[in-house]
């Protein structure tokens, strides 16, 4: 079962959460969704569900970043300078300073 309830009903009464599965929390006011109180017979289970969505969203994240690095290949004449190294010798190169 389910349950619609406000923040102030909450506060006042947290006995409003027994016996059902879980309740939506919903300003009243402004008719704007809180959040989601599950019931203790399910939390284990949707904390394994909430852990595995999170570390899919980080492991997509993560190839992601992976796919692009290591794509670029350093010119044997860069290797081993500083950025400011590198700026200098592209400007002689270039101007002939």
């Amino acid at each position: 079962m389910t349950m619609v309830v406000g923040m102030r009903e909450l506060a006042r009464n947290s006995n409003i959460l027994d016996g059902y599965d879980y309740v939506d929390v919903e300003d009243k006011k402004t008719h704007k969704y809180k959040g989601l109180f599950v019931s203790p017979k399910y939390a284990d289970e949707f904390k394994r569900f909430l852990e595995d969505k999170i570390a899919d969203n980080l492991q997509e994240q993560l190839n992601e970043i992976e796919r692009f690095s290591g794509s670029i290949e350093i010119e044997e004449r860069f290797v081993n300078l500083t950025d400011k190294e590198i700026k200098e010798k592209i400007g002689q190169e270039k101007y002939g300073i």
